[in-house]
């Protein structure tokens, strides 16, 4: 092959490359996508933010509801270790025992850090949505059934065996906004 065939090939290859990445940019920044979504919310609605978060946009309450000294502080800490933000532990306010491995409380801000949240417990804890809370922290509630949060692998694999991701609970939609 001479060298003209060659460099035409490269000059090609080289052209063809850039198309490629400028079609994919430019699907990615598509600022209309999405832009219909908003009209199928059904009237009164709330917006659900249903975005995965990195472990260390999510933030959560850690609360105990067993008769284990000490469990929350020490699940803080291995969600402190993981980057979670902990912004409150303790005693389970509400003053209800929890049979299973735990409930996670959340409203339609935090839909989409509760999934990440129950991957931790390998789907097995209980969802307990608050239509009417409007910030986007979650309540980790730990029961009598908890033995220790899943390891980074385990997590991986529950994500993956998850439903497709956070499913909109009734009464919500998700916003468009935040896509």
């Amino acid at each position: 092959m001479s060298f003209a065939r060659v460099r035409a090939l490269v000059v090609v290859g080289v052209l063809a490359v850039i198309a490629v990445v400028f079609v994919a940019v430019t699907l990615v920044r598509d600022t209309q996508a999405g832009k219909d979504a908003a009209s199928a919310c059904p009237p009164g609605a709330k917006l659900a933010d249903t975005r995965l978060r990195l472990n260390k946009d999510i933030k959560i309450n850690v609360y105990n509801a067993t008769d284990t000294q000490g469990l929350a502080n020490s699940v803080k800490t291995d969600f402190q270790n993981r980057q979670f933000q902990v912004l409150k532990s303790g005693n389970e306010p509400k003053n209800k025992g929890v049979d299973g491995i735990a409930v996670l409380r959340f409203g339609p801000k935090g839909l989409g850090s509760y999934h990440v949240l129950k991957a931790y417990f390998l789907n097995d804890a209980t969802p307990e949505f608050q239509i009417d809370r409007t910030d986007d922290v979650v309540d980790v509630v730990i029961g009598s059934d908890f033995k220790q949060l899943a390891t980074i692998t385990e997590v991986s694999q529950a994500l993956a065996q998850g439903s497709g991701g956070p499913q909109l609970p009734d009464g919500t939609c998700a916003d468009p906004n935040l896509t």
